[in-house]
């Protein structure tokens, strides 16, 4: 956004109002809305303003404030390397509390807008946790490949650098589902995320699929690497032209974000519907070159992998900002199995260093983030701990890490990284989804014994071709709700995303239309409504205390859940006390129900009765202490 004149700036005052303030130059308190960046350019603002960094962003907790430097003149070609020979790094202070955040060339700092390869802008994102008055200080250095080092003297001191300023944070104004109303999701050493500003824990249910889903025709240099449309390789979905998104233009609203004059509307009119069904996390790939789809990258090229497009990362950030407003997680998946061996051949050096750099410099600030390793990850273990010590050294806020894995390599992969303190969750991927509760019991057993607990979600099932069907071919998921949904959860699991498969219309790399699976929608959120009401953190899956082909999740002594996939009743081992019996539909959600037996007693073995109706259909049980 700039003035019409010379010497004038737009300054948004606390209100929200536009105030035009004749002759200022630079205007520290700028708020606008968080997809939206206040850039003023050099020529139309004066050599004052060359030389002052722009704070820009609601200036409130867990909202996304930006600060943008003016620095050397240079472009995403450039030599120097802007992404790999300057290194841009901020200290943001408040009171004890400290963030070294890293930043990132941003051209012309409107990038999104217009396409700008070139500029002198450079600028960082952060998201405070706290009221007050911050402080921040940059440091930006230029040598060699600074940039992959994490020595804060490596290189030297350029331009901007010591550059200082403040500005005061006031409260958030937002609400759930909003992220800037709940705050960051962290891992904070149990078997559930948890949300830092309102305390309450993360049961996810998701989109696995399309995996491409940033392979959206109306970002900037977006195309299909691959040579012609057509079958992939076997296991992969037919490739198709780029994601439009059509059936979803719909679902935009009028104040939603766009870029270039309108474009956008169908991601994330996407974003709305999926929001809208209680989806709260989307899984996709960052890069999948030489992988399936071959159509989403960050660089300026598929093949020149040490310089960032930065249109196009300026307009993935308006989608991934829009995601946090709709309170959908970003499940960042940095590569996949037919491309982890691409940067570096498999190591840790300079093109994974500065690609893993820039996914944290522009998308580190986002407060639902998960950085997977990579989809059916084959890197060695000694790489694997290297990529997570590296994320976690260098993102600031620590968001979790997970991996990956290909059926039957769950103790190839995973046994090796128990008790690293660097890796927070396992990303399973079931060929059988009837093995689901069995395979989740067994991280979540193991990693608690090894002192390091896992969050273990279900983020993919089988078989390969199948995933889950549309609603037109099975209306009612009975298995994907039985077996993976409810297996995954009674077993203490963190929640699941689903996988589309190759075989059905709207797959794994064409999906259109999210509506293809509405039910599944609803049924995840029965789930996940059922869950979140629970006292998770204190429950534990114990099946010996009922009988076989029923689950027990429970808080022994408070309350007990039983769930009964194929319906029936059962006998459940009670501690001593008087309890309510009510009971849940999985199929249909909402309230709970009266059974044939209103109340039991412990201590020992008690029968649940009866369900309300349906007896041959799946049932939850919620027995809780009076």
């Amino acid at each position: 956004m700039k003035s019409a004149h010379r010497g004038m700036h737009v300054c948004f005052a606390r209100t929200g109002w536009p105030v035009l303030l004749v002759g200022v130059l630079y205007c520290m308190d700028v708020f606008v809305p968080d997809w939206m960046d206040v850039f003023v350019p050099a020529a139309e603002a004066g050599a004052a303003a060359q030389t002052e960094p722009v704070v820009s962003g609601e200036l409130k907790q867990w909202h996304r404030v930006s600060v943008t430097f003016v620095g050397p003149e240079t472009a995403e070609t450039a030599d120097p390397n802007p992404f790999r020979d300057y290194r841009l790094t901020v200290e943001f202070t408040c009171d004890e509390t400290k963030y070294v955040v890293p930043g990132f060339y941003a051209a012309d700092g409107n990038a999104a807008e217009t396409s700008a390869e070139r500029g002198n802008r450079w600028r960082v994102h952060f998201t405070p946790d706290r009221p007050g008055k911050w402080s921040y200080r940059a440091s930006f250095r230029t040598g060699p490949d600074v940039a992959l080092s994490l020595d804060p003297q490596a290189g030297k001191p350029t331009a901007f650098d010591g550059v200082q300023g403040s500005f005061t944070i006031e409260p958030t104004d937002k609400r759930p589902p909003d992220h800037r109303g709940t705050g960051r999701l962290r891992y904070v050493g149990g078997h559930y995320l948890q949300y830092a500003g309102t305390g309450k824990l993360f049961v996810k249910g998701g989109a696995d699929s399309p995996e491409n889903f940033l392979a959206y025709f109306e970002f900037d240099g977006t195309h299909r690497a691959a040579k012609q449309i057509g079958q992939g390789r076997p296991g992969e979905a037919r490739m198709a032209p780029l994601h439009r998104y059509e059936p979803h233009l719909k679902d935009w609203r009028p104040g939603d974000p766009t870029w270039q004059n309108g474009k956008g509307k169908g991601i994330i009119g996407a974003l709305n519907y999926l929001g809208s069904k209680g989806v709260n996390s989307v899984y996709f790939l960052t890069m999948n070159v030489e992988g399936d789809g071959k159509d989403v990258w960050p660089w300026i090229s598929p093949t020149v992998r040490d310089r960032f497009d930065c249109s196009k990362l300026d307009q993935w950030e308006i989608v991934f900002s829009h995601m946090d407003r709709l309170g959908i997680a970003l499940h960042v998946v940095t590569q996949e199995t037919e491309n982890d061996q691409l940067l570096d051949g498999g190591e840790l050096g300079p093109q994974r260093k500065l690609y893993y750099r820039e996914l944290i410099a522009r998308f580190a600030h986002h407060l639902a983030v998960v950085w997977n390793l990579g989809e059916e990850n084959t890197n060695t273990d000694q790489q694997r701990r290297q990529f997570a010590e590296y994320i976690n050294r260098l993102d600031p806020y620590g968001h979790p890490i997970v991996i990956h894995t290909f059926p039957g390599q769950y103790d190839k992969v995973y046994k090796p990284l128990l008790g690293f303190k660097h890796l927070h969750g396992a990303s399973l991927q079931m060929g059988n989804m009837k093995q689901t509760h069995s395979e989740t019991l067994k991280w979540r057993r193991l990693s608690a014994g090894s002192g390091h607990k896992w969050v273990v979600c279900l983020d993919e099932i089988g078989p390969a071709d199948t995933g889950v069907r549309p609603d037109a071919d099975d209306p009612n998921h009975d298995d994907v709700r039985k077996h993976a949904l409810w297996g995954n959860l009674m077993a203490g699991g963190a929640g699941c995303e689903w996988y589309f498969g190759y075989k059905y219309p709207h797959n794994d790399l064409n999906c259109e239309d999210f509506r293809s699976r509405d039910r599944l929608w609803d049924i995840t959120r029965y789930a996940r409504e059922f869950f979140q009401q629970l006292p998770l953190e204190r429950m534990t899956p114990d099946d010996s205390l009922v009988e076989t082909g029923a689950w027990c999740f429970a808080a022994p002594g408070e309350l007990y859940v039983v769930y009964l996939p194929e319906g029936g009743s059962t006998r459940l081992r009670l501690a001593e006390g008087t309890y309510t019996v009510q009971w849940y539909n999985p199929r249909t959600g909402g309230a709970l129900h009266s059974g044939s037996v209103a109340t039991l007693t412990g201590p020992g073995q008690v029968a649940l009765g009866d369900p309300p109706q349906d007896s041959k259909a799946d049932w939850a049980v919620l027995i809780k202490r009076q």
